[in-house]
């Protein structure tokens, strides 16, 4: 290579070492700047925390948009009742305690529903016990099906197969580690235009247009987990759903406890 030759790379070398340091310094102050900008929003939300105590406490949509707006944040109320949100808002308490209370409603009700049932009859349980969670005393405190949720995805943190499925137009609470797939959601979902009749096996065939051993497999495994409940009448079996069944007539008939008038 020529001498000319050496020194055009030698240029072209440093040159290149100029731009990724200029690059890197550029970097470092827009990494700075934004976490600049970030604790300056993280003071401003702190500031908006303690001028809205009450509210955030009290009135469960002001909370879902107060969670909402933590969240792009990475900043968690809920973590821990030491911290300077759990210490403030005592939002940490509320939610434990309140997956606590989901619990036991769902695990009474086991027996009855197979270990699902709808967030709305959840919700009327709890409404009912007028109980009182961790950030206030007020008998008359509000939960919604929001606070629900999130009190719910505490719980799934722990295991135990609590979770929320969608299943047509409700959300139902699933309180058991059943791996329910994409057939079992349709039979639900079916049965929801069933609820007054029961479910035949004919009925889910015309509906999703299955074979009858597609439909009797996934029948069979909701039936095992006590999720449905199988009349036979006049020869014909039925199935039937509590959990869809209860939510049709509005979510509010039982008491969370077992018990409650079986549909047939």
């Amino acid at each position: 290579m020529s001498h000319r030759g050496r020194r055009q790379v030698g240029v072209a070398g440093r040159n290149k070492q100029y731009v990724q340091k200029k690059a890197d310094e550029m970097k470092a102050i827009g990494l700075q700047n934004a976490l600049d900008t970030l604790e300056k929003l993280e003071v401003k939300l702190s500031e908006f925390a303690k001028r809205h105590q009450s509210e955030i406490q009290n009135d469960p949509v002001f909370r879902e948009r107060f969670l909402q707006m933590c969240a792009p944040l990475g900043v968690d109320p809920l973590a821990s009742k030491k911290s300077f949100w759990g210490q403030l808002l005592g939002m940490g308490d509320f939610y434990h305690e309140l997956a606590v209370k989901v619990a036991e409603v769902c695990l009474a009700a086991k027996a009855r529903n197979g270990g699902i049932m709808s967030l709305t009859e959840v919700q009327s349980i709890l409404a009912k016990r007028k109980t009182k969670l961790g950030m206030t005393n007020s008998s008359s405190q509000k939960v919604s099906k929001a606070d629900l949720q999130v009190a719910i995805s505490k719980l799934s943190q722990l295991g135990g197969g609590f979770r929320t499925v969608q299943v047509g137009k409700s959300t139902m609470v699933i309180s058991v580690p059943t791996e329910l797939d994409n057939d079992h959601m349709q039979v639900m979902t079916a049965a929801s235009a069933f609820s007054e009749t029961g479910l035949s096996v004919d009925n889910v065939m015309h509906t999703t247009q299955w074979s009858r051993e597609r439909t009797q497999r996934a029948l069979d495994l909701l039936l095992q987990q006590g999720m449905a409940w199988l009349d036979t009448y006049e020869g014909q079996d039925l199935y039937w759903f509590p959990s869809i069944w209860q939510e049709n007539r509005g979510g509010s008939g039982f008491d969370g406890m077992g018990g409650g008038e079986r549909p047939f």
